[in-house]
């Protein structure tokens, strides 16, 4: 198994505490605030695949460290798999989460499959060679926001086979169906070999 630290190019602190509680103690997973890195890392790819390597790799770079980023989108089936590589910033550059959660559901008024799914793809890149993980978190729109907890879209997500939103659910139920969950898992069986 993997021993040591691992430097996960992210800033979002909820992002690092679902992570390390799917990893455990043996390795300490490090953001890019332990490093006392601030700056907004760059994503200039149309596809979350292109994102997560450029992440990783400038980090790498940077610092000379194994470490795995990950980019994350909401893909809604009637609307052509939207929001997408731009969940994120769906709303526009300086818009929040909730924005993005409005302008969602105007998107979806009226439509009647509301059919979505999370992906989640990881870019891990340990001694200069990357290696690639996916998650995919199945389910559907509901028509308004439910639950407080996590963040990003989990408010109006429902997995399949759930009578709640990924915002009402605890770390522990959301974490190994998560589509980040599910990515993180393979990271884990992975890392494992070493």
């Amino acid at each position: 198994m993997y021993q040591g630290t691992l430097i996960f190019a992210t800033g979002n602190a909820n992002k690092v505490k679902e992570v390390q509680a799917l990893v455990g103690n043996s390795i300490a997973v490090k953001s890019l605030h332990d490093l006392n890195y601030f700056d907004e890392l760059s994503e200039t790819h149309d596809t979350l695949e292109g994102n997560a390597l450029e992440k990783a790799q400038f980090i790498f770079e940077k610092f000379g460290e194994n470490c795995f980023s990950e980019d994350t989108g909401l893909e809604v089936e009637a609307l052509n798999g939207e929001p997408g590589v731009y969940s994120a910033r769906y709303a526009g550059p300086d818009k929040g989460a909730a924005e993005n959660m409005d302008l969602l559901l105007e998107k979806l008024q009226g439509k009647t499959n509301r059919r979505a799914r999370f992906r989640t793809v990881i870019s891990l890149i340990i001694n200069g060679t990357e290696h690639r993980f996916e998650g995919i978190a199945e389910g559907y729109i509901l028509e308004a926001r439910k639950g407080s907890a996590g963040f990003g879209y989990d408010p109006i997500f429902q997995p399949d086979g759930y009578d709640k939103s990924f915002a009402e659910m605890t770390l522990e139920e959301k974490a190994p169906i998560s589509h980040r969950g599910k990515a993180v898992k393979q990271l884990i069986e992975f890392l494992k070999l070493f």
